[in-house]
């Protein structure tokens, strides 16, 4: 259980910050600069649940509550050590990367294949997936260039990999099921 009484603790004012082992580091690492765009991918998500409904703010909601999943993930380490830990921290796990796998799917289900890529717009819901999907894309990269570093859990990296597709085909199915979909015209503005 987090309990959160004092908001700030000035144990930051020199640059540093406590990964979830306690060990500090630089705020500028990279384990923080991916955890930290994990952090700016859930508030993104959380302005599209502002022109979300039904089902799509619900899948949104959850999507919500694993990024933070992820985060704790992410800001705990040391993986080898998971088994003897006093509070085993949380771990993605490949039942999350099965269930955007299974959404993706029902959602694609309905949708034309394109034939040109698309160019991020249409509804307010879809522009804001668009973002949230670009978002995602960023987060991935640097949890892959962290994971050239340092331990990475694989299942984390796969979730944000379908993550991505996920807020794509959202994306579409937010710009009433493709047909509001903008494309892009090669050399339309030449």
């Amino acid at each position: 259980m987090v309990v959160l009484n004092k908001i700030y603790t000035k144990t930051g004012d020199a640059g540093e910050t406590a990964l979830g082992n306690g060990a500090r580091v630089a705020k500028h690492s990279m384990r923080v600069t991916a955890y930290g765009t994990v952090d700016e991918l859930n508030a993104t998500v959380g302005l599209a649940r502002l022109h979300a409904e039904a089902t799509m703010d619900a899948r949104l909601a959850t999507i919500q509550n694993d990024l933070f999943d992820l985060g704790a993930d992410m800001c705990v380490p040391d993986m080898q050590n998971d088994a003897e830990a006093e509070y085993p921290p949380l771990r993605m796990t490949s039942d999350q990367v099965a269930r955007l796998e299974a959404e993706i799917d029902e959602m694609n289900k309905d949708l034309q294949p394109l034939r040109s890529f698309i160019v991020p717009g249409g509804t307010a819901l879809s522009a804001h997936l668009h973002m949230c999907r670009t978002v995602a894309r960023r987060a991935e990269r640097l949890s892959v260039e962290l994971a050239t570093m340092e331990a990475v859990n694989p299942e984390a990296v796969k979730y944000l990999n379908r993550l991505s597709d996920w807020f794509f085909v959202a994306a579409r199915v937010a710009n009433d099921n493709g047909t509001g979909d903008v494309l892009w015209v090669p050399g339309a503005s030449r």
